[in-house]
């Protein structure tokens, strides 16, 4: 099957060629790091089964997080990692998109334009949830940014994992939500706006931005998610956080100078995008990120400063329910997945591909020190 990175490998060098002198940094590191990933380049483990000879080569992954090889177990690290600031109550998935005549700006002042997206979005859930008519306490957020719509276009939103409820100003007293409802969505997109609005009017480039964008209704969701509470609300959220632009089995075909992958509409129709190799290399990379960019970030009660209010609320909430799940990963660890070889494979988990017994390691590889042609 075609991947990601046969069509960076054939196309990638005259890509570069003729747009590296405009390419931001970040663009030719994810490039270079996707093409090698799980090849030579980044060397590897060998492994040898005693019983019947066979050889087996297993190449060290990029860790880059825009590869698609690579996110599976970030993803089963991170749900680890999780259990600790969840609570056992039900989930809503708030999302917040910001609008087509925006983007341009967006796409041209990325790192402005995300950090000001999750901040106003933020902000915007915060000061509704505070008001007594829908939770009257403060909500605990974790925050995803994608830019991506399902056709690769650009399309910056913000999913929002959030307990049913929020805190008190007491500190003590957990307040329930609704049960299918949270926040109301208009009330919540326009206070989105003008924070959003306030905040970029302080920057230098919002003469730039077209004076409707500041009329039209903006675009938020809220929906419940999972059919439990703790366990199935992480799980969902788990491949929002560490999913990428297009994964390698959407691809379709790369041939003739042309990549097809295929997506689905809101609707649950598959369709197909034939794109040249060129306009697709071009629309996979608007989805790199800046350097250094936190793409997942927390707040409320799930920020750094209230985690230790969290511990006595967990023992509050679960000795009000009877039937609060127990945090555990035996099923996320079961997960199949096109990246199942690790970066550093171990040797007691490694089984011969043609008998099935156990291989020995064998001698380990090293990099080679530059990308391959």
């Amino acid at each position: 099957m075609p991947e990601l990175a046969d069509t960076f490998r054939t196309y990638g060098p005259a890509y570069r060629a003729k747009f590296s002198g405009k390419m931001p940094p970040q663009h030719l590191r994810a490039m270079r790091a996707i093409e090698r990933c799980r090849t030579p380049a980044l060397g590897g483990q060998v492994y040898t089964c005693p019983d019947c000879g066979e050889t087996l080569y297993r190449y060290h992954s990029c860790r880059n997080r825009h590869c698609p090889k690579c996110q599976h177990e970030n993803a089963q690290r991170w749900l680890e990692q999780q259990y600790e600031l969840q609570l056992p109550v039900p989930y809503f998935l708030l999302t917040f998109t910001l609008p087509s005549q925006l983007r341009p700006f967006a796409r041209s002042h990325q790192k402005l334009v995300y950090d000001v997206l999750f901040r106003a979005s933020a902000e915007a859930a915060q000061q509704l949830a505070h008001d007594p008519r829908f939770v009257g306490g403060t909500l605990g957020t974790v925050g995803v940014l994608h830019t991506w719509a399902r056709d690769l276009s650009y399309h910056p939103h913000v999913h929002y994992l959030v307990p049913a409820g929020g805190l008190a100003k007491d500190g003590q007293t957990w307040l329930p939500s609704r049960k299918k409802f949270l926040l109301p969505v208009k009330a919540l997109s326009q206070l989105f706006r003008a924070k959003l609005r306030d905040a970029l009017r302080k920057t230098d480039g919002f003469a730039d931005i077209p004076a409707e964008v500041w009329e039209q209704d903006w675009v938020v969701h809220c929906k419940p998610v999972g059919d439990g509470p703790l366990r199935a609300a992480l799980k969902y959220l788990a491949p929002y956080i560490f999913r990428v632009a297009l994964s390698n089995r959407r691809i379709v075909k790369v041939e003739n100078d042309q990549v097809t992958f295929r997506y689905k509409t809101n609707s649950g129709q598959t369709k197909f995008y034939t794109l040249s190799a060129e306009k697709f290399i071009h629309r996979f990379l608007q989805h790199v990120l800046p350097k250094s960019f936190v793409k997942v970030r927390y707040y409320g009660l799930f920020s750094p400063a209230h985690r230790k209010k969290l511990e006595p609320l967990r023992a509050q909430l679960a000795a009000q329910s009877a039937d609060t799940p127990t945090p555990t990963t035996e099923a996320d660890a079961s997960t199949p997945s096109e990246t199942s070889p690790t970066s550093t494979p171990c040797a007691r988990s490694v089984r011969c591909p043609a008998c099935g017994h156990l291989m020995q390691h064998q001698a380990t590889l090293p990099p080679l020190g530059r990308a391959p042609p």
